[in-house]
């Protein structure tokens, strides 16, 4: 089965200030199809952001705008599993963009690498993307968004060969993990099961 990763670099401490985009597409294998785009945020930048991803706003002035970008990124992430590291960040970036151009949200299935790397490999020092890439050998240029969707699909790669399952959805069930979704105006965070059940059980009793 094909899943797609998406990495955003943001301008400034505002997520709909997207200024670049990274998507691959892989499968159990590795990468399928990969496009990067710098974006025009139309907003300013704010130096602790170029810090992380040496983004400035002279390289953007001819970048397309999101609204420009859109159909595109809508092209391989609509209907799709997409996995982002740290999703809670790259989620609510695509979905302040949206809201920005009052585009309607595509229906998705999404993944957080970082709750997924933490049941297949615990006890690391943390789960960082470049501290990932480094324990299993991947070639990371870190915050840059391609490669860090490129280094998602490999992790993705990596947890399914370690955990010798033959897709996606196995690995996901093994691990007792439920997809997050996203669907017009609203979402649902991925899920841990372990953790559901640990929920649900504090609420009766409480």
């Amino acid at each position: 089965m094909n899943f797609v990763a998406i990495d955003f670099e943001t301008a400034n401490r505002y997520r709909n200030s997207a200024c670049a985009v990274g998507i691959v597409v892989g499968d159990e294998n590795g990468v399928i199809d990969e496009y990067y785009s710098l974006i025009n945020p139309q907003s300013s930048f704010e130096m602790q952001n170029i810090r992380v991803h040496g983004i400035t706003q002279a390289d953007v002035e001819k970048a397309p705008t999101f609204h420009d970008l859109w159909p595109t990124i809508k092209s391989y992430i609509n209907n799709q599993v997409v996995v982002a590291h740290n999703a809670s960040f790259d989620l609510s970036v695509l979905r302040a963009s949206l809201d920005q151009y009052r585009f309607c949200y595509p229906t998705l299935q999404y993944l957080c690498s970082v709750m997924l790397s933490r049941q297949v490999w615990p006890n690391l020092p943390n789960y960082k993307l470049n501290t990932l890439a480094d324990v299993h050998g991947i070639m990371l240029d870190h915050h840059h968004a391609l490669a860090d969707s490129r280094a998602v699909i490999d992790l993705l790669v990596k947890a399914i060969k370690d955990t010798r399952v033959t897709n996606l959805n196995q690995l996901l069930q093994d691990q007792s993990i439920v997809y997050g979704q996203l669907f017009e105006r609203s979402y649902q965070t991925p899920k841990h099961k372990k953790k559901l059940v640990q929920e649900t059980t504090k609420d009766f009793f409480a």
